[in-house]
């Protein structure tokens, strides 16, 4: 009998019991789709992208609530299906257009971003591209999503095989310079914080007061100079 490699079966079962709502994001790396179970009504995320899934293949084993559960996860080659969670709310890009949020509120969403890093650095992986498009407000609960620039660190490595990132909350080691760990995810966290207290990046406008100092250790340009780890992070806020 045939043995039908898995990604070959999860695509033929998406595409036979699944119906597409709408396509969430399309770009040179793969696409995002929010998708349907018609017999049972309940809605998921399949992502379909070219690249590296071990991240995805990690978190099959995590549960945490400011993370998406991930449900399948199939590779052939460079090709990725991720079948995960739907997280039905807003973005926080989209929550902070034209707003600020007070200190408490971000205090509040940043120790729940920090929980989610923490779950990841704690398998060993970098998400790399921590911005408010990557954080969905589920009522109280953020939630971070997002894992196709994840990577995980390597001991022996001095650089990452490939840049990826989101320009303004990229720290400078992920152009390139140096190899990204878990520090680089603190750096964006500080940029997040910033534009939720002031509406701008720290290079244009600090926040004040403690939670401006903050953020300036966050985006210290030596990773040596950040916090050294989230744990840390959240104890400073």
């Amino acid at each position: 009998m045939e043995v039908v490699p898995i990604y070959t079966w999860l695509l033929s079962v998406l595409e036979q019991e699944f119906r597409l709502i709408r396509r969430m994001k399309e770009s040179p790396r793969g696409t995002v789709d929010l998708i349907i179970h018609p017999a049972t009504g309940l809605r998921f995320v399949l992502r379909h992208f070219h690249g590296n899934a071990a991240v995805y293949q990690k978190l099959l084993h995590y549960s945490c609530p400011n993370l998406p559960t991930t449900l399948e996860v199939a590779s052939q080659g460079e090709r990725n299906l991720v079948l995960e969670e739907y997280i039905q709310g807003d973005t926080l890009d989209y929550l902070l257009k034209g707003a600020q949020f007070p200190p408490e509120r971000v205090r509040d969403i940043t120790t729940q971003v920090c929980k989610a890093l923490w779950v990841l650095h704690s398998m060993g992986a970098v998400h790399r591209d921590v911005k408010p498009e990557n954080i969905i407000l589920r009522g109280n609960e953020a939630v971070l999503i997002d894992f196709d620039a994840a990577r995980l660190y390597n001991p022996d490595g001095d650089g990452d095989t490939q840049i990826l990132g989101t320009t303004g909350f990229a720290a400078p080691e992920q152009y390139g310079l140096s190899q990204t760990d878990q520090r680089t995810d603190i750096y964006a966290v500080g940029i997040l914080m910033n534009i939720m207290l002031t509406g701008q990046h720290p290079s244009k406008q600090l926040a004040k007061g403690r939670l401006g100092r903050v953020v300036a250790r966050c985006t210290q340009v030596a990773p040596n100079k950040r916090y050294p780890n989230v744990l840390r992070l959240m104890e400073a806020l």
